[in-house]
Formats: C-alpha cells, sequence, structure tokens
C-alpha cells in the first residue's frame, strides 16, 4: 500500500487482499486489526498504520481477538522457512536428514515436519524424491547409461530409484529413449477450441493437446514421445470423437481410460479437480484446501501448469480467489471460452 488513503479505502471496503500488506490500530482501544476485519469501522481520526504486527505491538497495541492478525506474521514467516528448506533440498545432492533441514530453518523436527505437509502438500522427503525424479528425467537424455541419470541425480542405489518409476509412465530406459518401445496412437480433429490431438498409450490417454494449428500438436507429441510408435490410427478415431463431443457438450462427461503419470502432490490435485462439476469453479486456495494442505495454494497453481490431460483434468475450472482467470496452459481465452460453454449447455 502506497499511501495511508488507500490503507483507508482497503479497511474501508474490508480487502482480504489487503491483509498481509499492513494493519491498521485504533488509538481510542488500543487493538490492531488486519484490513478485512469484520469489526465496526472506526472513526478516521483515530487510526494509525503499521507495516506489520511487530511494529504495532510495538508502539503498544495489543491484536484483536476477532481476526488475529498477529498470525499473519506468524505464517509469513513459515512460509519463508518453508521455503528455504525447499532450496535446500533443491540445491542438494542427497536427500537432507529432517533434523538437519529443521535445524536449519531453526524449527523443531516434529513442528517442521508437520509445516511442511501442510504447507507443500507432502513431506521434506517426498518432496525430495520427487525433485530426483524430476533430475532423473533430465539426466536420462544426457547421460551414457540409466544406472549413471540414477545416480548423478542424487539416489543412493538403483533400487530406490525403482520404487519411484511410477512418475515417469514408463521404465527408466524406455524414457530415456524418447519411449522407444511405447506404442503410442493419436489422432487430431477439429473443434470449436481450435485443433485437437488426443494420444493414448495401451493404459489411456495419456495427453490432450490444443492448438490454433495441426503442426505444434505434432512437434510437441513428437518431442515428448520422440522414438515411440507413433500412430494414426482409424480405430482410435472414436476416442477423439467422444474428446471433442465432450468439448462441446461438457454435460455429457467423459468415459476413458486415463494414464495419469505425475507426483504424489500432482495426482492429489488432479483428482480433487475431476471433482469439480461441470459448470462450476473453484479457487486455487479451495483446492490447496480440500486436498488438506491449506497454504499450498502455489504448488496448487503449478500442479494446474503440468497438466497434460485437456479438459479431462479440468484445471480451466480452476480461477484465482477474487474469482478472476489466471493463466492457463492452452490460453486465458480457450479457459475463458471452456467455462462460458459449460454454464451455457
Amino acid at each position: 500500500m502506497d499511501t495511508s488513503e488507500v490503507c483507508w479505502q482497503a479497511v474501508v471496503g474490508r480487502n482480504k487482499q489487503a491483509d498481509g500488506s499492513f494493519v491498521y490500530a485504533v488509538r481510542t482501544t488500543g487493538v490492531y486489526c488486519r484490513p478485512s476485519c469484520a469489526s465496526r469501522q472506526p472513526n478516521r481520526g483515530n487510526v494509525a498504520f503499521f507495516a506489520g504486527a511487530a511494529e504495532a505491538e510495538h508502539a503498544g497495541f495489543r491484536p484483536c481477538k476477532r481476526c488475529q492478525p498477529q498470525l499473519a506474521a506468524s505464517l509469513n514467516r513459515h512460509i519463508e522457512a518453508i521455503a528455504q528448506a525447499c532450496t535446500i533440498i533443491e540445491q542438494a545432492e542427497a536427500t537432507p536428514k529432517l533434523d538437519a533441514l529443521a535445524e536449519a530453518v531453526n524449527l523443531s523436527p516434529y513442528h517442521f515436519h508437520r509445516l511442511f505437509k501442510q504447507t507443500i502438500g507432502v513431506t521434506p522427503r517426498q518432496y525430495a524424491l520427487n525433485k530426483q525424479m524430476h533430475r532423473v528425467q533430465e539426466r536420462l537424455q544426457q547421460d551414457g547409461t540409466v544406472t549413471e541419470a540414477i545416480f548423478n541425480a542424487g539416489f543412493a542405489s538403483s533400487s530406490s530409484f525403482y520404487e519411484r518409476t511410477e512418475a515417469l509412465g514408463m521404465a527408466p530406459s524406455t524414457y530415456r529413449k524418447g519411449a522407444q518401445g511405447e506404442h503410442i496412437h493419436y489422432a487430431i480433429a477439429s473443434s470449436s477450441l481450435g485443433w485437437v490431438l488426443v494420444a493414448a498409450t495401451e493404459r489411456g490417454i495419456c495427453t490432450i493437446d490444443f492448438a490454433d494449428e495441426p503442426a505444434p500438436l505434432h512437434e510437441r507429441l513428437h518431442a515428448r514421445f520422440s522414438q515411440a510408435a507413433l500412430t494414426g490410427d482409424p480405430a482410435f478415431a472414436d476416442w477423439v470423437a467422444q474428446v471433442v463431443a465432450f468439448v462441446e457438450v461438457p454435460q455429457r462427461g467423459l468415459d476413458l481410460p486415463l494414464d495419469i503419470q505425475g507426483t504424489a502432490f500432482q495426482q492429489r490435485v488432479w483428482s480433487a479437480l475431476r471433482a469439480i462439476p461441470v459448470g462450476t469453479t473453484a479457487s486455487y486456495t479451495e483446492i490447496a484446501q480440500q486436498i488438506g494442505s491449506p497454504t499450498a495454494a502455489r504448488a496448487v497453481a503449478t500442479a494446474c501448469a503440468a497438466n497434460t490431460l485437456a479438459v479431462a483434468v479440468p484445471c480451466h475450472r480452476v480461477v484465482r480467489g477474487d474469482g478472476g482467470l489466471s493463466g492457463y496452459r492452452w490460453g486465458v481465452e480457450r479457459k475463458r471460452a471452456l467455462l462460458e460453454q459449460e454454464v451455457l449447455q
């Protein structure tokens, strides 16, 4: 907030978006509050603004029992601690011990473990393993052998890695070779949202992709599965027709097998997205609360962005807290069109 007048307007409007930006204190009561506090509006002449809870308390004010503004400062400190721990994990060659991580961010191991899972949605160990799996995916395209890729990614043994291969969706040697040996059927068709590509492994649909022209769809599929046997099978056209029909009339549903691959956290998010009813939306924060990680809204947004199954995993139904449209892998205009079409049906 740039000026006291802007702050005052946020207080008058009880603007939740301003929470965390500042607190306001009332001289006649000696209490300070969040901008969105539902308490009776004070007289403007009795109000003072502070950058945060610490400054207000230093000036002699006590926190409001109704809106508990001091908790916001505590939450920010916790988020900073978890962000620092994530950085340590991402930069470490091997998975750091829980005690070492907790000590690095000045928290007890028990409190750190509980706070990390609450914020990120997975435990520190699961987070580290997921990061290692991503490093393996990168190394498989670079290193000479699968074993080299596994050890260079930070796994202590091959056996510990093979327990996690479900995140690749195929054997590591197959992934390294651009899905060599995999047989993937696909087809491209026209829809009201542009050209749509539908591709499937023997386990189910692995890709639903949109573009303005067919060429980028071919390019992206070949880049992801560069050595797979890609077949434009006429028999697969029925599945494509069902996907296109679902795009045009969402209420009819999509009853097709899906080959959904992702981390444990991504799987939880995508499962929650599939539970959002047609014609309705949910915010990133609401999804985070539904999966039991109320402070992981940003991680939810990242999981939405990683989705490769447009409409089948309806990440287009997730919006900002104020109802506005945020980014969408296939373009905000397609997101708007999908939502409008679902409401009009």
